[in-house]
């Protein structure tokens, strides 16, 4: 029998107690500061309860916390609940950030204790400049979570494999002398990245270690001279693949022993790091003498801007990917209007029958949202065999689903009528079509950054006075993560960075509304930038739409469009079934036409 959250916490703080420690901060992250992670590494869920994605957990003698955003709002009350720890809203008025908290809390001499193999050097920089003031102290090598975490997790184990050329469209040897000329125009001799979806692209390799994430866990090391050194689990690769990395002159080592090879660097070595992505454990085992040379990952950058090559694999995926959703619909909708007992749970299981039976599948991208009426109100909504809704002939239901291809990486949703709709939920269902049209409609300067777009897709929303509380897009990766930086789209952030907008850039278009309690509506597709024409003002860009499934046009309400909006939306429908349609037949061909038939 597990223990319960009470003790976990109860244990914690004892732990504190014997380290003279006055507040504990568990974030959710790893070694790799990962936005999903390893079992291993899911300390905060495991003291807390709360399970979303994001989330920081902070632990002092007389008060937990686990500070969320609104997103996970719902779903913190109630894994919460009873246990003692309280939910503490961010990016509401008036509620302080957890390191405001923390400032306020924590007088001189006070200890403030983060396991260093989660938290970035930057961040360790902040908290050292907030506490400047107060006095109060932070220290990094108590991994508290861990002395009382008891039936902690192993780390995976899963094996890894190569991503073929024919989709991975450039070498290994290609990505790593690109690199190499990135280090050369910096000024560093070593470069040490940590994030593993860089680690994936650049050594085209794949694997499970993450749930949904084609990544496994490691460190690379590329050094100016023409050799890199991988630190990774050996056992999971094949000696082929061993030989393979060698003839690219990348070597392995274990993956333990990243901070004793950093700790050989000399005073003349120049390290290139990115401080947001690497955790302050293995920045401490640098040599002091060693310059820094601080700046953003190059692969980053680079696996962003899809080729040509990725391109046609991503565009071939999407229509194999809107057959397969097509499928799942028609047999959903042919069963609740039947009267078949149906659930959410069997709406992921019809999308991953589907989406299994096509080439070159690999398993989902994230885990499937299917939210039916109110559950469609929590953004991240995962039904499960304890809590999930029955579906009924009526009302909506959001399903927010994926897929992991050789070929790509999908993501979308939509809103699907099950029966009778209400004017309320048709009216609000167009509203954030509405934003979705204008964005995709949108053309844009070279250079632009997606807080620019932002208010596009916000607009139509807030002239009803409504709003939503996520971002609007996010980048999405080749055969890799969901959810892929550096560019994304959403609303300014004082002091951000503002990252441009490339031609291969992929992201999704996804706006949203949500009323607790009713229902919740996002309409979202992927798009890849593109360049659209030059003028006398400039080059511009737009986005061509990828995703090819058709919205649910029973959810909205036509009056409300205006004559491009109706044009665009008969145009979308018109691409999708003409790439679709070869793929399917009978019932299915027959529920594409209805489907895509003009507003």
């Amino acid at each position: 029998m597990s223990t319960p959250i009470p003790s976990r916490i109860a244990a914690l703080r004892q732990a504190m107690r014997q380290h003279h420690v006055a507040a504990c901060l568990v974030p959710s992250a790893d070694p790799h500061l990962s936005e999903y992670l390893p079992a291993h590494w899911q300390a905060r869920a495991w003291l807390s309860g709360f399970t979303g994605s994001a989330g920081t957990l902070v632990v002092t003698a007389d008060h937990a916390g686990v500070w969320t955003d609104s997103r996970y709002f719902a779903q913190a009350e109630q894994e919460l609940a009873g246990t003692g720890v309280e939910l503490m809203r961010q990016r509401t008025p008036h509620a302080p950030e957890h390191l405001a908290w923390l400032e306020d809390h924590l007088g001189e001499d006070a200890v403030l204790a983060v396991a260093g193999d989660s938290l970035a050097v930057s961040t360790r920089r902040t908290i050292a400049r907030r506490f400047d003031a107060t006095g109060a102290r932070l220290r990094t090598d108590l991994d508290l979570p861990a002395m009382v975490w008891t039936d902690r997790p192993d780390l995976p184990t899963q094996p890894i494999v190569e991503h073929a050329l024919r989709y991975a469209a450039e070498t290994r040897a290609d990505k790593l002398g690109r690199i190499r000329n990135a280090m050369r125009k910096a000024g560093a001799t070593h470069h040490l990245i940590s994030s593993l979806d860089d680690i994936a692209w650049i050594t085209n390799l794949r694997g499970s270690d993450v749930e949904c994430n084609p990544v496994f866990l490691a460190h690379l090391l590329i050094r100016l001279d023409g050799s890199g050194t991988l630190f990774v689990g050996r056992s999971k690769l094949t000696d082929a693949t061993v030989a393979a990395l060698a003839a690219d002159g990348v070597h392995l080592a274990d993956y333990s022993t990243i901070t004793d090879a950093l700790g050989e660097l000399t005073p003349d070595d120049r390290l290139l790091v990115d401080s947001m992505r690497i955790v302050s454990a293995i920045g401490d085992s640098v040599p002091t003498p060693v310059t820094w040379i601080e700046g953003a990952n190059p692969s980053t950058l680079m696996k962003a801007r899809k080729g040509p090559v990725e391109l046609d694999h991503i565009r071939e995926v999407m229509r194999r990917d809107g057959a397969a959703l097509v499928r799942a619909f028609r047999r959903l909708e042919e069963r609740v209007t039947a009267g078949m007992p149906q659930t959410e749970l069997d709406v992921d299981a019809l999308l991953h029958e589907e989406r299994s039976a096509q080439p070159d599948f690999v398993g989902e991208s994230f885990s499937t949202i299917a939210g039916y009426q109110a559950n469609g109100a929590l953004p991240h909504y995962r039904a499960t065999p304890e809590h999930h809704s029955a579906l009924k002939a009526q009302g909506l239901l959001l399903v927010d689903s994926g897929g992991q291809y050789l070929g790509g990486t999908t993501d979308v949703t939509r809103v699907l009528a099950l029966g009778e709709t209400t004017a309320e939920q048709r009216r609000d269902s167009t509203l954030v079509m509405k934003g979705l049209i204008a964005l995709s409609r949108a053309r844009f300067p070279r250079n632009a950054s997606g807080p620019q777009l932002d208010a596009l897709a916000r607009a139509p929303l807030w002239a009803s006075g409504m709003d939503y509380g996520h971002g609007t897009g996010h980048g999405v990766g080749f055969f890799l993560n969901v959810h892929e930086g550096p560019h994304s789209i959403r609303p300014p952030i004082s002091g951000g960075t503002l990252v441009t907008l490339d031609p291969g850039m992929i992201t999704s278009i996804e706006p949203g509304l949500y009323k607790p309690g009713r229902h919740g509506i996002r309409h979202e597709n992927l798009a890849v930038i593109v360049d659209a024409d030059k003028t006398e003002f400039g080059e511009f860009q737009a986005f061509e739409t990828l995703t090819l499934c058709p919205f649910d046009r029973r959810t909205l309400e036509p009056s409300l469009l205006n004559p491009e909006e109706r044009a665009w939306l008969d145009d979308y429908h018109a691409m999708v079934r003409a790439a679709l349609a070869p793929l399917l037949e009978d019932a299915d061909a027959a529920w594409l036409e209805r489907h895509c038939a003009p507003i």
